[in-house]
């Protein structure tokens, strides 16, 4: 939570400036502010835990001090790049812990809200400290849906057959930038659900805890038991699952 407010501090502090933005792959961008908040999570993190092994959207993956490490450091320091160098405010520093049972704990934090969105596996989650729960939405007709497009034309397409199937369904749909956010607040009963075709680790490792200690529940779009290092994710309140699977699968 410290390390994820210091980062957000610093990326507020850079909102309306002049970003500094280098394109590191097809339409993936990545701006000063990323660096910039990464440099604060992952010094806090080698300062207080020099032996547990990080990967981190912008620095890759260290193995700390040893070989072998019982926990990893999950990393996105700037969750919604392009919306936070369009000054579109929805975006988000996500932090996370795994073991070999899983994400331990997790962090997403929007600074321009001052929202923080905890949970610890186990042990329930929590929005800046008030216990919060998944939707008890049940019909398609009321729901409210997230999603975000891949930087892949042809997985593009495939997210646009599958909003074409839902569209008619669903109440509405919302398109985020943020997949942490989608996450986030599926937990938090604000959407009641998200998916995303095109995942990495640093994207979920936070936001999957916060949807399953609120009561939610995620798998692949096919259905499939989710992890962190799969590309694809469904997101829900739980009872919207299987209907909302049929229509995406």
């Amino acid at each position: 939570m410290e390390a994820a407010r210091q980062a957000g501090q610093t990326i507020a502090s850079h909102y309306l400036t002049d970003h500094e933005i280098t394109f590191k792959g097809y339409r993936d961008i990545v701006t000063e502010a990323d660096i910039a908040a990464e440099e604060i999570v992952l010094g806090m993190i080698r300062d207080r835990f020099p032996h547990h092994a990080i990967l981190s959207e912008e620095a890759g993956e260290t193995n700390g001090d040893e070989i072998h490490n019982d926990y990893m450091w999950i990393v996105d320091p700037l969750d919604g790049t392009s919306n936070y160098a369009h000054r579109i405010p929805l975006f988000s520093v996500s932090i996370g812990v795994v073991d070999a049972g899983g994400p331990l704990l997790g962090v997403v934090y929007d600074p321009l809200r001052d929202q923080m969105f905890v949970a610890q596996r186990g042990k329930g989650a929590w929005i800046n400290n008030r216990p919060m729960g998944v939707s008890p939405v049940t019909r398609l007709v009321h729901t409210v849906v997230g999603l975000d497009w891949a930087r892949d034309d042809t997985v593009r397409r495939a997210v646009l057959m599958r909003l074409l199937r839902l569209a008619p369904r669903v109440g509405t749909v919302r398109v985020l930038g943020s997949a942490a956010l989608g996450l986030a607040y599926v937990a938090a009963g604000w959407l009641d659900a998200y998916f995303h075709p095109a995942l990495g680790p640093w994207d979920v490792a936070a936001g999957t805890l916060l949807v399953t200690e609120s009561g939610g529940r995620c798998t692949t779009l096919d259905g499939a038991p989710y992890h962190i290092r799969l590309n694809d994710c469904l997101a829900t309140n739980g009872s919207l699952h299987k209907a909302l699977l049929a229509l995406i699968h």
